[in-house]
């Protein structure tokens, strides 16, 4: 799920992500909330791939939170290096990202 969010695309990313969500991206650095964000994921996606390393998952009860690091990759453009952190919401059977954070990585 968490592979899909970088690769399929920001119409992918929406249907598993809650409805007023919050992301923090380092480039071009914001926090975004809600419809802002897809504003923002329709222009900086098109990864072609994403390999994530130290993958960790920490779960209690409803919540899970999952951290790693990600190499992508997408045409024309350097290989994208960050530590990521997104946090998951068990709605009713549905996990839902409810929060994603990226620290780029030089």
């Amino acid at each position: 799920m968490e592979e899909h969010f970088w690769t399929s695309g920001a119409d992918n990313a929406r249907a598993t992500t809650a409805t007023n969500a919050v992301m923090v991206f380092p480039y071009p650095p914001d926090i975004l909330q809600g419809d802002q964000i897809w504003t923002h994921l329709r222009e900086n996606t098109g990864w072609r791939t994403v390999v994530m390393s130290e993958r960790r998952v920490m779960r209690c009860h409803d919540i899970a939170i999952l951290t790693y690091r990600a190499s992508a990759e997408k045409a024309d453009v350097p290989i994208y290096e960050a530590l990521c952190t997104s946090t998951y919401l068990n709605d009713e059977g549905i996990w839902l990202r409810i929060s994603h954070q990226q620290t780029a990585v030089s």
